[in-house]
């Protein structure tokens, strides 16, 4: 097969392929095709493209962006997509051989997750159950707030969740998770108590939405707008939110901080990692490990406050 005959094209394609065969997220396309366009803006500024592209080229573009000050993370990114690209049209027979194969990105720093402790996050959770505009908000807030700590999913799965996941007294949920992947995560009783309040209220709200001649949601925590539940958007504000009303600083919470955190108390609690990496719904095990990173910095940081062979010794007086 023939390569496309422009560079939009081979991009379309690639794109297009790796919605249809892989199942792409939206979010996974869209940085593929703005690092993809990059690459080929840079490209025709020095009068080549895709079809002519060789190691040397795919490096000098690496060694601009690193030039440009752009950080090693969005540098590995943008490799990351030539890569697949280069992959894509080395098996679809658009070349003869893949440029990219052998180079080596930059790396990224590992970075600890920040995360919470015990108390702070018991002090979100009350902070939910008193903030809202109405009954509705508050028991909705609490629900999210409880469903979040407990199963650790991520943002975007707890607020697209439908609602035929929570029928029939649920002990487990089936979530939706990266790459179309279904896992199921169990609910811890505050959880489950949370969900079914809301479930409640939930439904009566639907049913005067019915009543005057609305469709019903089919999600959980529905929303009027254009994706018809709750944005990621909106809930990364209410934890902001829910944080200054708990007194938790702001700067340190956001929804993946309540991800870390119940990853970290489950591995603080004796939980397996092999455990943990099926209820968080990692691909690979290495990626679960950091958290071993995290209580070892923090057992470290008990030690240094609290064991008297570490704390400064009085100087003697007279």
């Amino acid at each position: 097969m023939g390569a496309p005959a422009s560079q939009n094209l081979w991009i379309s394609t690639f794109l297009e392929a790796q919605a249809a065969e892989l199942g792409a997220a939206t979010n996974t396309l869209l940085a593929y095709g703005r690092d993809l366009k990059d690459f080929a803006s840079w490209l025709e500024r020095r009068k080549t493209d895709f079809d002519e592209v060789d190691r040397d080229k795919i490096e000098a573009y690496l060694i601009d962006c690193d030039a440009l000050g752009l950080s090693s993370s969005t540098r590995a990114r943008r490799l990351s997509a030539i890569k697949q690209l280069y992959r894509f049209a080395f098996e679809e027979g658009w070349r003869e051989s893949n440029p990219a194969i052998q180079i080596k990105g930059p790396g990224r720093p590992k970075r600890l997750p920040k995360t919470l402790d015990v108390p702070e996050v018991d002090r979100l959770l009350e902070a939910a159950r008193k903030m809202g505009r109405s009954t509705a908000d508050k028991v909705r807030n609490t629900c999210l707030m409880e469903l979040l700590y407990a199963t650790g999913m991520r943002v975007t799965e707890l607020v697209s969740l439908p609602v035929s996941s929570a029928r029939g007294d649920p002990r487990m949920l089936l979530v939706l998770g990266k790459g179309g992947k279904e896992r199921m995560v169990p609910l811890s009783p505050p959880a489950l108590e949370a969900l079914s309040v809301w479930l409640e209220l939930r439904d009566e709200v639907e049913e005067q939405v019915v009543a005057k001649g609305g469709q019903a949601s089919r999600f959980l925590f529905p929303s009027r707008g254009k994706s018809g539940h709750l944005t990621r958007h909106r809930f990364f504000l209410l934890v902001k939110e829910l944080a200054v009303e708990g007194g938790v600083s702001p700067e340190k919470v956001t929804p993946h901080t309540l991800r870390h955190a119940f990853a970290t108390h489950l591995l603080a609690n004796g939980a397996d990692l092999r455990s943990i990496q099926t209820l968080l719904g990692h691909a690979d095990v290495a990626t679960t490990e950091i958290y071993t990173h995290v209580l070892d910095e923090r057992l470290s940081e008990l030690v240094l406050e609290h064991h008297p062979l570490a704390k400064d010794e009085p100087s003697d007086k007279g």
